[in-house]
């Protein structure tokens, strides 16, 4: 059964040593990896631990990653399903994608 944790508890750290985004609570650790070219930000992957599931913890990487190439003027391609369905379900994230790239 997935823990529930408030949304005070969801803080997302960007590591770009590890080209990631990382939400860390107490034992679990879900993360958003990506690659960074000069212009782009290739979301590659997306990971939240079951136990973690349900408390939007997916949605804050996504966000806070999206965040990120907006405020660097990055053209985002979406490679991580997950990224790609946010970006479907809020649209205000789709003037980020590079030339070419649906979702």
């Amino acid at each position: 059964m997935a823990k529930k944790f408030s949304s005070d508890q969801i803080e997302v750290k960007h590591h770009p040593e590890a080209k990631r985004f990382e939400v860390s609570i107490e034992d679990y650790l879900a993360k958003a990896e990506y690659i960074l070219t000069k212009q782009r930000i290739i979301f590659t992957h997306t990971e939240v631990p079951n136990d973690l599931e349900g408390n939007g913890i997916g949605a804050a990487l996504a966000k806070t990653g999206l965040q990120y190439a907006r405020d660097n003027k990055l053209e985002v391609m979406p490679l991580c399903p997950f990224f790609a369905s946010y970006i479907r379900r809020h649209p205000e994230y789709k003037d980020l994608l590079a030339p070419g790239v649906n979702v």
